[in-house]
């Protein structure tokens, strides 16, 4: 291949959901609404345990972080795929592609990482509640969470100038809502064979040591959840897991389908929808599952709005 095809492609083409235009203008309102309830959400949950004092210990400040890493993922995706399904074709930039596939991973690594970080504090409260002030005490929580975000960069930065190392010429359509490493990777014209292998062995230290981890862990909890006298609080334990495990679940199984073979077999369609359930669909549950189902939150939330109403009658 000459070199000048080779460099010739200076933006791409993003296909969204173009093979069936009847249905775009649906998927543009659901995706918006979705998108803003997200930021909301989130954005709630940032503020809250910003101003309650009572919540700045562990499990709450992981949530936090968490939150953060929420909005950021879908301010990366969801702008971009709205575009998307309000037109037939959308361009961008090389350089706009390679910024948004690195915001992907980077928010990406760091919720595989936080999600088993959370699950660890889960695990030390309720297994060793005794001594939870010792395993997580300030300096291991701090590490967890530069750890997180650190290994977000560093997945991040590898990846991403590595995929955007590769010539690519000819075809610059990309069918898929995003910039994402798979679709981008199959328009690369060069042998891509060692960069699968590391993308197989990086998914399964970055996203399956960590789900395995997990559930581990709440394996141990549920023994632990067993054990416990109160039918009331084995119920709200059960609670709480499953619908941890259920958004855990769902954000791993669906990143670990896509990226363990980023050439694989599946239909454009397939991965698509896969795509839609870490990037849509898990920062939209995670508030749901994490906050409105606790009342320490829901107390907190109703702490700050009373004070809010108290200000707004004392000024008036």
């Amino acid at each position: 291949m000459k070199r000048q095809n080779q460099s010739s492609v200076v933006e791409f083409i993003l296909l969204g959901f173009s093979n069936f235009p009847e249905l775009q203008r649906q998927l543009f309102q659901v995706f918006l609404v979705t998108y803003l309830v997200t930021l909301i959400g989130n954005a709630i949950i940032i503020v809250v345990i910003s101003l309650e004092q009572s919540l700045h210990v562990p499990m709450y400040l992981f949530l936090l972080n968490l939150s953060v890493v929420e909005v950021g993922f879908s301010a990366v995706i969801m702008p971009e795929m709205l575009v998307v399904l309000s037109n037939e074709k959308t361009m961008i930039t090389f350089t706009g592609c390679f910024s948004q596939m690195y915001f992907i991973l980077l928010f990406g690594g760091t919720e595989c990482f936080l999600l088993g970080a959370m699950a660890y504090d889960r695990f030390a409260a309720i297994c060793h509640p005794l001594s939870y002030a010792l395993i997580m005490n300030r300096r291991v929580f701090m590490k967890l969470i530069i750890f997180s975000w650190v290994s977000g960069i560093i997945v991040a930065t590898v990846q991403t100038t590595w995929v955007f190392s590769f010539p690519f010429c000819g075809n610059n359509e990309i069918n898929h809502l995003s910039c994402e490493t798979p679709p981008v990777l199959e328009l690369a014209c060069a042998d891509t064979f060692l960069f699968e292998i590391y993308a197989f062995t990086g998914t399964i230290l970055i996203v399956m040591v960590p789900f395995v981890l997990i559930l581990l862990s709440y394996i141990r909890i549920l023994f632990a959840i067993l054990k416990m006298p109160s039918t009331t609080g084995r119920q709200k334990a059960f609670s709480t897991c499953a619908s941890h495990l259920t958004s855990v679940t769902l954000f791993y199984g669906t990143a670990s389908m896509t990226y363990l073979q980023p050439k694989s077999g599946y239909s454009p369609e397939t991965k698509k929808l896969m795509s839609l359930a870490y990037s849509l669909l898990t920062p939209l549950l995670n508030p749901l599952i994490y906050s409105l189902r606790n009342s320490e939150m829901k107390s907190a939330l109703m702490k700050l709005w009373q004070r809010k109403v108290d200000l707004h009658t004392f000024f008036n």
